[in-house]
């Protein structure tokens, strides 16, 4: 396709253009930096498949895991046994999906069951947080319904066994081994991954035209994208004494 071919040549041209010989390898970089910038006290929010595959080059940094009829070259033989999970923020013991005619990352997204359900049988619910004692997911979470309409992505959902421990879940697909919206501390900073595309827009595809947001103005799947985007607003200013 066209915009797929465009695509490339943005992206070759944009790693030549700062000194890599492989866009994968200034991908990764560029999830280093992002890196730096959360654990030195940012916020990251992310969507769809910014989340998994962030954790992806975070776990694979320095490793070759591109396919040769992507980038020219082989994947690394030893990938498997060179991917760091510690390195990751969400996301552990998972197994890369390698093949470029699968559309897929990985098989922490679960993209393929809630496609199985179909629009109308796919939602999620929101967990409860008390204010005084869980703040921050009290503030992620607030919402006018706690139960809110499903929506596909190219990462739609996350498995929940390959979602560390440590990782605070939002918003869980009721009777099934997924979670929507989950959220986590790195170093002096956090982080908020929202699987899904567009919550107006069951199955936005490419070349499809923009949700018109004045349609929506109550939209529950949009409220938790905003509280995101507020998010670092509510942070506690220190006091000049």
């Amino acid at each position: 396709m066209p915009w797929y071919q465009n695509d490339v040549r943005v992206n070759e041209a944009m790693a030549a253009k700062h000194g890599y010989a492989k866009v994968w390898q200034l991908k990764q970089t560029v999830a280093q930096k992002i890196s730096e910038f959360v654990f030195n006290g940012g916020f990251l929010f992310a969507m769809c498949a910014a989340t998994d595959t962030y954790d992806i080059a975070r776990a694979a940094y320095g490793v070759d895991i591109v396919d040769g009829l992507i980038d020219g070259d082989g994947i690394d033989p030893l990938y498997k046994s060179k991917l760091d999970f510690g390195s990751c923020y969400a996301f552990e013991n998972f197994t890369l999906k390698t093949n470029p005619y699968e559309y897929e990352f990985s098989d922490i997204d679960a993209s393929d069951y809630s496609m199985l359900r179909g629009a109308e049988a796919d939602y999620f619910q929101l967990f409860d947080f008390s204010a005084k004692y869980d703040p921050v997911p009290t503030m992620l979470t607030q919402c006018h319904v706690n139960v809110i309409n499903g929506f596909l992505g190219q990462t739609t959902s996350f498995f929940k066994d390959k979602v560390k421990k440590s990782v605070i879940i939002l918003a869980e697909v009721p009777g099934q081994n997924e979670v929507k919206y989950i959220h986590g501390n790195i170093g002096k900073g956090t982080f908020t991954f929202y699987g899904g595309h567009d919550p107006e827009d069951y199955q936005h595809k490419i070349g499809d035209p923009e949700t018109i947001l004045e349609l929506h103005k109550n939209s529950p799947g949009y409220r938790l994208i905003l509280n995101n985007i507020l998010f670092p607003a509510a942070e506690k200013k220190q006091l000049k004494t």
